[in-house]
């Protein structure tokens, strides 16, 4: 019977180059939609002319992750008129690491033997025993890959190290669920950085609101609109224009975050902001810390006070009127005013 991990692997799929610069989807198994493979053939840097080479991306497009590997076929192989190609795998779950060792097993295996029959065949015994073996090409044991591990490869204190106190904002757009995009030209940056950000909110471990790597397409942004809230990432300069796609947009290369016209009064920032920053600050400069550590408490402190004032209210959910009864002062009203509304505990 196969285990709940393996069952996470949806298709692989495989891109080539040939000779004659043509890039084509030769082969998938089982199957991806045809909207499906459009997304990700614009994704692989194969399609994208006089574009930087890129070995491994990833993102995610209606709620299915994809996990892109390109390699160079270097002579002699069995692929004689290929000179590039890429192994896409796609799956329900988040785990660059994962992805990225089966992709170079299957790109190792593409070489040898210039078939897809091999990357079949590795891909079932994945999706049935949860390990794909072979002496000369490696191994892959999809236990080896536990998703807190995926969750905390990046670093918080890399942000703080980059924004200071203003890594404060990025906490308050992702308490709040607010729309986060962030440019940088080079998508490597862009996915080490993006990746980091869910972290911020431990307490959701969640990861599916992180969109890396989006283009500025139609049949993207429409998927992007879907969620309320979300991180994206775009290479694409031309987004900082888009105020429709955003609530704070982080300018990486330039270092700036700002906060777009229609977010400041829900953005507001007040005393308890600047503790909660300071407290970022601190814990990013203690190495004895763990990334989210103290965070995660004070995050957690907080969410409980608002539970615990839920509580007292009727239907267990937060009106303005019962905030006001608490003097709170007004950025912190307005902050618990629009984190009880993300947190689907105000009173509509």
């Amino acid at each position: 019977m196969a285990s709940p991990e393996t069952q996470l692997i949806s298709s692989v799929g495989l891109i080539e180059k040939d000779v004659n610069g043509d890039t084509l989807w030769v082969w998938c198994y089982p199957s991806v939609s045809s909207e499906l493979r459009q997304v990700l053939l614009s994704k692989c840097c194969l399609t994208q002319e006089g574009k930087d080479f890129h070995t491994f991306v990833f993102g995610q497009f209606c709620r299915t992750w994809y996990y892109i590997t390109t390699v160079e076929v270097q002579e002699p192989t069995a692929l004689n008129k290929v000179t590039h190609f890429s192994i896409v795998v796609t799956a329900k779950d988040f785990n660059p690491e994962k992805y990225a060792a089966l992709g170079r097993i299957l790109c190792r295996m593409y070489i040898k033997h210039g078939s897809p029959v091999k990357m079949m065949e590795a891909y079932i015994t994945v999706l049935t025993k949860g390990v794909c073996q072979s002496d000369e090409n490696g191994s892959f044991v999809i236990k080896d890959y536990d998703v807190r591990k995926a969750y905390l490869a990046g670093s918080i204190k890399d942000v703080v190290s980059q924004f200071g106190m203003e890594t404060i904002i990025l906490y308050t757009a992702l308490m709040l669920k607010k729309r986060i995009v962030v440019h940088h030209p080079r998508i490597e940056v862009l996915l080490e950085f993006t990746r980091v950000l869910p972290a911020l909110t431990w307490h959701r471990k969640d990861w599916s609101i992180l969109h890396p790597y989006v283009h500025l397409t139609e049949v993207e942004e429409v998927d992007l609109k879907k969620s309320s809230g979300y991180i994206a990432g775009f290479t694409d300069p031309e987004v900082s224009n888009r105020s429709d796609l955003f609530d704070v947009f982080v300018n990486l290369p330039e270092s700036v975050i700002t906060i777009s016209q229609n977010a400041k009064e829900a953005m507001a920032m007040g005393k308890l902001h600047k503790d909660i920053g300071q407290l970022i600050i601190q814990s990013a400069e203690d190495s004895e810390r763990s990334d989210s550590q103290d965070l995660s408490v004070k995050t957690r402190e907080i969410l409980t006070n608002l539970v615990a004032l839920a509580d007292e209210c009727e239907d267990s959910k937060i009106t303005l009127e019962s905030l006001k009864k608490r003097h709170f002062p007004p950025a912190t009203e307005n902050f618990l005013f629009h984190l009880a509304a993300a947190e689907q505990l105000l009173q509509i």
